[in-house]
C-alpha cells in the first residue's frame, strides 16, 4: 500500500487531512485520490480522540514487560539479527526499526541513536502499544487491522504530532497464517520512498520464514528425540544402514546383543562389521523384507557369532530403495515367549505331592535332593502314577523354576522324523529353519517321556547333548551351547533293553544318579483319599461347587486296587462329579466295575489287595446287592446262606438293601 504517489505531494496530503478534520469529509483531486484505507481508519480514530492533541499510548512496565518479554523471546532472538541487517542498509537516515508483538506492543527498537532517542523522549519506545486505538492512524497500527503491508506518510497519520514522520510496517505471520507481530521504520517524511516498504516487507518474510524453520527443526528435533528414546527402550536390536552400506544408526540393544560399540561402529560399512548369511544377502540383493528368520551372524569386529531372530525392511522414496533397517530378537527372548506359551505354567511344587504313605516319603525326600541338584533325573512307575507331576514339581523347586519347562512324549513322534524333532535343522532353500528342543528349554527342563521309544541314533545324540553341553542342528556345522536339565520318565525295564541292546548303557549309566521309582496307588492307600480330595478341588473350579465324597464312596475308592494308578482314580472322580446331582459323590456315581471291583485287565492278572475277612464278606455282600438290585432273597440264594444269616450280617455291615434298589 503506497500513499498517493512518489515523489509524496505533501501539501494535497496536508490538504486531505484538514478537510477530513474539519467536514468529516475528503473531496479527491482527480488522478490523485487518496488511499481509501487511510480514510477508513480516520473514520474509525475520529470518534477516540482529538488530532490535535498529544497522544498518550499505554507502557506496559515491569513485571508485566519481562512477563512479555520472556513469552516473546523466540521472535525477538530470531528479530533482532535482521533488524540489524536492516540498519546497515538505512544508517545515518535517521530512521528507527520496531518490532511489535501480535497486539502492537514494541518489543525491540534499533537504528539511529538519535532517532532511537527521539522514539524514547515521546513516550513511544518499548514496551509502548503502537495500536490504532492508541497511536491513531500509523502504518503499524493499520497493519494489525489490515493484515498486509502498509506505508502511512507524513499527513497520513490521524495525530498531528506524527505527520513529520513517514511509518512502514508489514506483518510477520505465523506457521498458521496469524499475525505473530509486525516489524516497522519510523522515518523523516521528507524521506519517504517506496524502497522502505520493500525492505520492510523482506524482512518480515524473512523473519516469518525463520520462525517457521525453528518451529519446523523444533518438531524435528523433538520427533528425533522421541524416536531415539524408543529405539532404545524397545527389546529389539536395530541397525540401520543406507543404500551404499553405511552404518547409522546402532541402538543400545543392538550393540548389547553384537557386543559392539553403537558409536565405534557408525559410519563403517556394514560389510565390514557383519558377514550377512545366504539367506539375508539374497533378501538384500533383492530388496525383499523379511519377517522372524532365525539366522546366525558372525560379527567380523570380534571373531564372535549370533544366533538371533531377524526382521528386515526395505526403506523406500520415491520407489528406490534408500536404506535398511535391522532388527534382531534375542533368542532368550523368544525362549521366554516359548516357555510362556508351551512350557510349565503349573505350579505344583513337592510339598502338594501327597505322601502320607510309608512308600511315598522316601520318593518326595529323594525329588527334593534332586531339585537341588543339576545331573538327569530318571522317573521310573507304572502307567499313571504321576512320573509327569512329580518332574514338574522336581522343576519348580529348583532354580530353574522361572525358565522353561517342556514335556515330550518320545513314543508319539514317528521314529523317521524324531531326530529332526529333537535336534531341529538349519534354514535351507525352500524350508525354514527350526530349533531344537534343547534350545527351547534352554536354562529350563526338557522332560522325555516314554524315553526307552528313542531310537539308538537319538539315543546318541541326547547322550552328546548331556556330556557337552552343545547341540548341533541338523545341516549345520556349528555347536550350539545348551543349558538343560533332562528328566526322563519310562514305565519300562530299562535293565533289561540295556541287556538286549535297545538302550545305551551309558546313557543308563548317566540316569543313574537320580533314579526315583514311583510306587504304584495300590501300595499307598493311605494316600488314595488325600488325592482324591485335590482332584475333586480342582474338579470343583471348572463346576463351580464344592464336590465331596460320602463315607461309602470314600471306602470303595479306598478298597479299589487302581490298576490305572492316579490317571484312573482322576477319570473315575471326573465321571463321578457329572453324575452327582447334588454335589455329593454316593457310590451310585461311581462306575460299576469300581464299585463291584472287577479291575480291567491287558493280558495277564493284575495284582489284588489283600483284604480281611469281615472286609471280604462286606464286599460280597455289597456286589450281591448290586448284581441283585436290592431284593434279600436273591442275595441270599446267590450267596448260598440263609436269609436270615444274611439280615444279621448287613445289620453288622450297616448295609441297607434298599440303596442298591436305586442304583444306577
Amino acid at each position: 500500500m503506497q500513499p498517493i504517489g512518489y515523489p509524496v505531494n505533501h501539501t494535497l496530503l496536508r490538504q486531505y487531512w484538514q478537510n477530513f478534520m474539519a467536514t468529516g469529509q475528503v473531496t479527491a483531486v482527480p488522478g490523485a485520490e487518496p488511499d481509501l484505507t487511510i480514510i477508513q481508519s480516520w473514520q474509525r480514530c475520529a470518534p477516540l480522540a482529538d488530532p490535535t492533541h498529544e497522544p498518550h499510548p499505554p507502557v506496559l512496565h515491569s513485571p508485566a514487560m519481562q512477563s512479555l518479554l520472556k513469552s516473546q523471546q523466540d521472535t525477538i532472538t530470531v528479530a533482532i539479527p535482521f533488524m540489524e541487517d536492516m540498519h546497515q542498509f538505512i544508517e545515518g537516515s535517521g530512521a528507527a526499526i520496531l518490532l511489535t508483538d501480535g497486539a502492537g506492543c514494541v518489543l525491540a527498537m534499533c537504528g539511529d541513536q538519535s532517532a532511537q532517542e527521539m522514539v524514547q523522549a515521546k513516550g513511544w519506545g518499548i514496551g509502548t502499544y503502537w495500536s490504532e486505538s492508541y497511536l491513531g492512524t500509523n502504518a503499524l497500527g493499520v497493519t494489525l487491522l489490515a493484515a498486509m503491508p502498509v506505508q502511512v506518510v507524513g499527513s497520513e497519520h490521524y495525530f498531528q504530532t506524527l505527520h513529520k514522520f513517514t511509518s512502514t510496517a508489514a506483518p510477520i505471520h505465523d506457521v498458521n497464517g496469524r499475525i505473530s507481530g509486525v516489524i516497522g521504520v519510523l522515518s523523516s517524511a521528507a524521506d519517504a520512498t517506496s524502497h522502505t516498504l520493500s525492505l520492510v516487507m523482506a524482512v518480515a518474510r524473512a523473519i516469518g520464514n525463520q520462525l517457521q524453520a525453528e518451529l519446523y527443526l523444533e518438531e524435528a528435533n523433538r520427533r528425533l528425540t522421541e524416536l531415539n528414546t524408543i529405539m532404545e527402550s524397545i527389546t529389539e536390536g536395530v541397525l540401520t544402514w543406507n543404500s551404499s552400506g553405511k552404518i547409522n544408526h546402532v541402538n543400545s540393544q543392538a550393540g548389547r546383543l553384537l557386543n559392539l560399540s553403537p558409536t565405534s561402529v557408525l559410519g563403517l560399512q556394514m560389510e565390514n562389521v557383519l558377514r550377512m548369511p545366504e539367506v539375508l544377502q539374497t533378501a538384500l540383493a533383492n530388496n525383499h523384507d523379511l519377517e522372524d528368520t532365525e539366522i546366525t551372524l558372525a560379527i567380523r569386529l570380534t571373531g564372535e557369532h549370533l544366533q538371533t531372530i531377524v526382521t528386515l525392511r526395505v526403506v523406500w522414496e520415491y520407489g528406490r530403495p534408500v536404506g535398511y533397517m535391522m532388527m534382531l530378537r534375542p533368542l532368550e527372548q523368544v525362549r521366554r515367549l516359548v516357555h510362556q506359551q508351551v512350557g510349565s505354567q503349573a505350579m505344583l511344587k513337592l510339598e502338594d505331592i501327597f505322601a502320607e504313605s510309608a512308600a511315598m516319603r522316601p520318593i518326595t525326600r529323594q525329588a527334593r535332593t534332586a531339585a537341588r541338584g543339576i545331573a538327569p533325573v530318571l522317573l521310573r512307575g507304572e502307567g499313571g502314577v504321576g512320573k509327569n507331576h512329580l518332574a514338574r514339581a522336581i522343576h519348580n523347586d529348583s532354580s530353574r523354576a522361572d525358565k522353561p519347562f517342556i514335556s515330550i512324549n518320545c513314543r508319539a513322534i514317528p521314529r523317521e522324523l524324531i531326530v529332526s524333532e529333537f535336534l531341529g535343522y538349519e534354514k535351507e532353500s525352500g524350508r525354514d529353519g527350526r530349533p531344537s528342543k534343547f534350545e527351547l528349554a534352554h536354562e529350563g527342563t526338557l522332560l522325555l517321556d516314554q524315553v526307552e521309544s528313542l531310537s539308538l541314533e537319538m539315543q546318541s545324540a541326547l547322550l552328546q547333548v548331556i556330556e557337552t553341553g552343545h547341540v548341533m542342528r541338523l545341516g549345520s556345522a556349528r555347536p550350539i551351547p545348551v543349558d538343560v536339565r533332562v528328566m526322563a520318565a519310562t514305565a519300562a525295564d530299562l535293565e533289561t533293553a540295556v541287556a538286549e541292546g535297545h538302550f545305551l548303557p551309558h546313557l543308563y549309566y548317566r540316569f543313574s544318579v537320580f533314579n526315583i521309582t514311583i510306587p504304584p496307588l495300590r501300595q499307598r492307600t493311605e494316600d488314595i483319599l488325600l488325592l482324591a480330595k485335590r482332584l475333586l478341588a480342582r474338579s470343583a473350579r471348572r463346576h463351580g461347587q464344592n464336590l465331596v465324597l460320602d463315607e461309602e464312596a470314600a471306602a470303595v475308592l479306598s478298597r479299589y486296587p487302581w490298576p490305572g494308578n492316579v490317571r484312573e482314580l482322576e477319570m473315575v472322580l471326573e465321571r463321578a462329579a457329572y453324575q452327582s446331582s447334588d454335589y455329593v459323590i454316593n457310590v451310585v456315581d461311581l462306575p460299576e466295575s469300581v464299585r463291584n471291583g472287577r479291575v480291567v485287565v491287558g493280558r495277564g492278572p493284575e495284582p489284588q489287595p489283600v483284604l480281611s475277612a469281615a472286609e471280604a464278606e462286606r464286599e460280597a455282600i455289597i456286589r450281591a446287592g448290586w448284581a441283585c438290585k436290592g431284593h434279600v432273597s436273591e442275595m441270599a440264594r446267590e450267596l448260598k446262606i440263609g436269609r436270615t444269616t444274611l439280615w444279621r450280617k448287613m445289620k453288622l455291615h450297616q448295609i441297607d438293601p434298599t440303596y442298591f434298589r436305586n442304583g444306577r
